[in-house]
């Protein structure tokens, strides 16, 4: 009996103790469910890369995170560290969720932007590309600023394609590089007389050889470095051969070769889907000016004209026995020739004589201050010289002009050139310039010049049988102030 009593109480002990924890049990607390997220981080643009920003996560009781960068880009780091592809103002939303699944979310817009915001316009965030503007004039030259292009221009016709194509690129690391796609064009005051003058050729070095017979293929394609200066709105090309307009402005103008730097004026203006850049020189006292295009939007670039057939006419060859215009009338007796055409000088026939009001009439000769100083005299054949030897013509000076600095100057200069087969005529002129220790003023004087003893230019008379273009300057070649000239007797003997 003792024996049964005593199982009969282990028994009840352990429902006893069973009983006791299940009882423990049921009192026990479940476990409390996940706090809420907050949403929350701080944000730094790095100094040497102003696209790059780092994001530092400040949220709470969050397990995983979604970062939408305003760019469509997203990343799941706690900590990211993003590079934008370009400037501009971003909404940066972080989506914070916690082990239940609740989401919080925070917000901040962060604006991207240059710290050398000129550049950037030159030269990109890390490059920028620009080619000739392909709608109206793209380059050109004229007197000044005012003036650029009213003498001549060049458009997207097709008479020059290849200067459309050539590519220059400005990067951010100070570098400027050239394409020049494989093609140049024979510019006439570095290829006159060569085969590759005046035509689009292959870019290569053997081509490359200019009117003196130096090698200018510096010229070619290349990389080379630049300077900006926009307070001043200069850049320097620094590196041999390195250009931009035409190769030849910023040399020497008595040795067109290739120079170690040049420095020209530059203007960049904004546009919907593209930028201009309007580079400029004053060189040999004329003003070149450029433009220049970078599309953000490609599409809007126009194609380059092709097939326009080159630019003029080879005139026939002619050799009159006589050339002259005594400025006294328009008769045939007083003019054979030498008849002037329009230019951006006044010249009026049958004046009288400042020295004499009962001469034989005369020429009378006004420059003014917003155009340049030639008076020509056009032929429709191309003159062969060979009755002549000399040229001379009667000048008279008046003190009453106002010489200066900038001003006029006492000057006389003939030139005779070809311009029915190039645009640039000043590029290849024969040319004729008076001592000035032999100018007199207020008196007439007769200024004989030898043909085949030229001061400059390319050739002479004799030999050349392209030339169709008289010229003549007084003044000099400043344009500050009108000036008032007498001239008679122009004559080729």
């Amino acid at each position: 009996m003792k024996s049964n009593a005593f199982k009969l109480m282990s028994h009840l002990g352990l429902v006893l103790i069973t009983l006791s924890l299940l009882a423990l049990s049921s009192c026990k607390k479940e476990d409390p469910a996940p706090e809420d997220p907050i949403a929350s981080f701080q944000f730094a643009i790095s100094e040497t890369n102003f696209l790059q920003v780092a994001f530092t996560n400040y949220s709470q009781h969050a397990d995983s995170y979604l970062w939408s960068f305003g760019d469509g880009q997203t990343a799941t780091e706690q900590n990211p560290t993003h590079t934008y592809a370009a400037t501009g103002t971003y909404e940066v939303v972080l989506t914070a969720t916690n082990s239940a699944g609740v989401n919080a979310t925070f917000s901040t817009s962060i604006e991207i932007k240059d710290p050398n915001a000129a550049l950037a316009l030159l030269a990109g965030t890390e490059s920028k590309s620009w080619r000739l503007y392909r709608e109206g004039t793209s380059l050109g030259v004229g007197p000044n600023a005012d003036g650029a292009r009213i003498w001549w221009s060049l458009e997207n016709d097709g008479s020059r394609p290849c200067v459309y194509y050539h590519t220059f690129t400005f990067k951010r690391d100070g570098s400027f590089v050239f394409d020049d796609m494989g093609i140049f064009w024979g510019e006439v005051a570095v290829f006159q007389g060569t085969p590759v003058n005046e035509i689009c050729f292959e870019a290569i070095k053997a081509n490359m050889i200019n009117k003196d017979g130096v090698d200018v293929s510096a010229w070619l394609g290349g990389t080379h470095a630049f300077t900006y200066n926009p307070a001043v709105g200069e850049i320097t090309l620094n590196g041999n051969g390195a250009w931009m307009g035409l190769p030849q402005l910023g040399t020497l103008e008595a040795k067109i070769t290739p120079v170690a730097s040049k420095t020209f004026k530059a203007v960049i203006k904004q546009f919907e889907g593209y930028d201009l850049l309007t580079i400029s020189y004053t060189y040999a006292d004329l003003y070149w000016d450029f433009t220049y295009a970078s599309y953000s939007d490609p599409s809007l670039e126009p194609d380059v004209v092709t097939g326009g057939g080159g630019y003029g006419e080879d005139l026939e060859d002619f050799a009159p026995t006589s050339m002259f215009n005594t400025f006294a009338s328009a008769n045939e007796a007083d003019v054979k020739y030498l008849v002037p055409t329009e230019s951006a000088v006044t010249i009026t026939i049958g004046q009288n004589d400042p020295a004499d009001a009962a001469a034989a009439k005369v020429g009378k000769y006004v420059r003014g201050v917003d155009m340049y100083s030639d008076l020509k005299f056009q032929m429709d054949f191309d003159i062969q010289f060979d009755n002549f030897t000399s040229f001379s013509i009667d000048v008279y000076i008046p003190s009453s002009n106002t010489y200066s600095v900038g001003g006029l100057t006492k000057g006389i200069q003939l030139w005779i050139a070809d311009a029915s087969q190039t645009r640039e005529f000043w590029g290849s002129w024969v040319q004729y310039d008076v001592d000035p220790t032999t100018i007199v003023l207020d008196e007439w004087k007769t200024y004989t010049f030898e043909l085949e003893s030229p001061t400059a230019g390319v050739g002479t008379p004799k030999t050349r049988t392209d030339l169709d273009l008289v010229g003549l300057v007084i003044g000099g070649s400043g344009h500050s102030v009108d000036g008032t000239f007498y001239v008679r007797n122009f004559i080729f003997k």
